[in-house]
């Protein structure tokens, strides 16, 4: 029930989204969408369905970017006493919102940064980040780019309710949440390999002193039409410190459909 209502949640922001930039003349807005099957490891080993919307707005001095995903799954399995029960296995939320303050046009920019994850099978129940930096073109050619990002921030987390993990006093963190100044940087690769293929290389660090988050995805894009893609991609998720029941590495392998407004 709820992977149809994420699925048409999907479809209604993308419809609106699409109205929205034909109406724009300028069309400053660049609006996708996907979705696909994915198969976990780690945390979660599950095949599910994923969706997402990513929106860019391009304005003078701003170049904007908002990002919204989510991923849910019930399984039908047998329980102790051998009966065919329905459960969940998966799921999980995003959002996240970027601006950028053009210092000089495609080389350097100012960045203003915040995101939320709702995850209750990953190493923490969920997060938020608001961070705030600097940001440069490293490598600028016709056919590739390389952008790098640097600043601070603070993060909130929490635990899950059954967390093992326990502070420096030896008391439960269980259901607790933290807060931590991090510092965060980003590195962003984009090869076109040709007039229908395009390679993306993406890696995030959160650092704190009680947990490190290093994210990272690599994909492959491929034109099917003028507006439909396909998109194969790898993600992983480290977190340096996580409760001894949970995995420090998740992995995620999508095969994904891309239709680009």
């Amino acid at each position: 029930m709820k992977l149809k209502l994420l699925s048409l949640c999907v479809f209604a922001a993308t419809v609106n989204s699409a109205y929205a930039t034909t109406a724009d003349v300028k069309k400053t807005w660049d609006v996708s969408s996907e979705v696909g099957a994915i198969i976990t490891s780690g945390n979660t080993k599950t095949t599910t369905l994923k969706g997402g919307i990513k929106a860019k707005h391009n304005l003078e001095n701003w170049h904007n970017e908002y990002k919204l995903s989510g991923i849910y799954k019930e399984d039908e399995i047998e329980n102790d006493a051998g009966v065919r029960v329905t459960e969940r296995t998966n799921e999980k939320y995003s959002l996240s919102t970027q601006g950028n303050y053009k210092l000089r046009e495609d080389h350097s920019h100012l960045f203003i940064y915040g995101s939320y994850v709702s995850d209750y099978f990953g190493a923490y129940r969920n997060e938020a980040v608001v961070s705030a930096g600097y940001g440069l073109r490293l490598l600028n050619r016709d056919d590739m780019y390389l952008n790098a990002e640097v600043g601070p921030g603070i993060k909130r987390f929490e635990h899950h309710n059954n967390s093992s993990e326990l502070d420096d006093n030896g008391n439960s963190l269980a259901g607790q949440s933290e807060n931590e100044v991090i510092g965060v940087g980003k590195l962003d690769f984009n090869w076109q390999l040709s007039e229908n293929a395009r390679f993306t290389q993406l890696v995030a660090v959160e650092y704190g002193e009680s947990n490190t988050k290093t994210t990272a995805e690599s994909a492959l894009m491929t034109k099917i039409n003028g507006s439909l893609q396909m998109k194969v991609a790898y993600n992983v998720i480290h977190n340096s410190d996580v409760a001894a029941e949970k995995d420090n590495t998740d992995t995620e392998t999508s095969l994904t459909l891309v239709y680009s407004f």
